[in-house]
């Protein structure tokens, strides 16, 4: 049966989370440098890094942390977070080719979806920031959905969504477990994104190094 969906994940795999939040992190550390002279921008931003744990930390907690741990004054934790949250979208940074390779996809008519975890208003934004809402035609976000990868369930309303069923959809993500194994319970085909974070998952169907790789993979499925 040929393909006629293609399901992307955000984090990791359309947004390039590290570099993007370690932009941001520089940035909010200009901004309030003031309250921060105590602490250099290269304790801040490691200790950001290591609260985070790659994303599964909301960053209240984070925030809260680091208030705590550099005995912040000038600052409420409240602050850090509205900033986060407002800000962030403006140091978005692409995964290399993803304009490129969404449009190649959209001229080839394929129907293209997201399926990520995360909150509901942040990872919108997050998209207005990449500048690729126009491409695609269902986006589903966890907390809006109340529910998450790898939870099959998130998959199949993308799929119904989409008006196709799982053996013409694959799905694109980085997580093993979020998104491979979440995926393939789905029904559908999965490629999984080399990431140096995790091992190789067994069972992809596929593995890219670029995005720009898709085209090409699809259309021998």
């Amino acid at each position: 049966m040929n393909i006629k969906a293609i399901i992307f994940d955000l984090d990791g795999t359309l947004l390039d989370r590290d570099l993007s939040l370690r932009s941001f992190i520089a940035a909010q550390y200009d901004r309030f440098l003031p309250a921060f002279k105590q602490i250099s921008k290269q304790d801040y931003l490691e200790q950001f890094i290591q609260l985070d744990c790659r994303g599964h930390v909301w960053k209240d907690k984070v925030y809260q942390s680091l208030i705590k741990r550099f005995n912040i004054t000038e600052l409420t934790w409240q602050q850090l977070l509205n900033d986060y949250e407002t800000q962030f979208k403006y140091y978005c940074i692409a995964i290399p080719t993803l304009k490129e390779t969404l449009a190649t996809l959209q001229q080839q008519n394929y129907l293209l979806g997201i399926i990520t975890n995360g909150r509901g208003k942040f990872q919108a934004r997050a998209i207005e920031g990449l500048k690729i809402r126009n491409y695609f035609d269902t986006i589903l976000i966890s907390e809006t959905e109340q529910i998450r990868k790898p939870e099959p369930e998130i998959f199949y309303r993308a799929l119904s969504r989409l008006k196709v069923s799982a053996t013409e959809s694959v799905y694109v993500g980085d997580n093993p477990d979020a998104d491979i194994i979440g995926a393939k319970k789905a029904g559908l085909k999965a490629i999984w994104q080399r990431n140096s974070f995790w091992q190789e998952p067994q069972l992809a169907d596929a593995v890219i190094d670029r995005l720009d790789e898709i085209p090409s993979i699809v259309a021998t499925m």
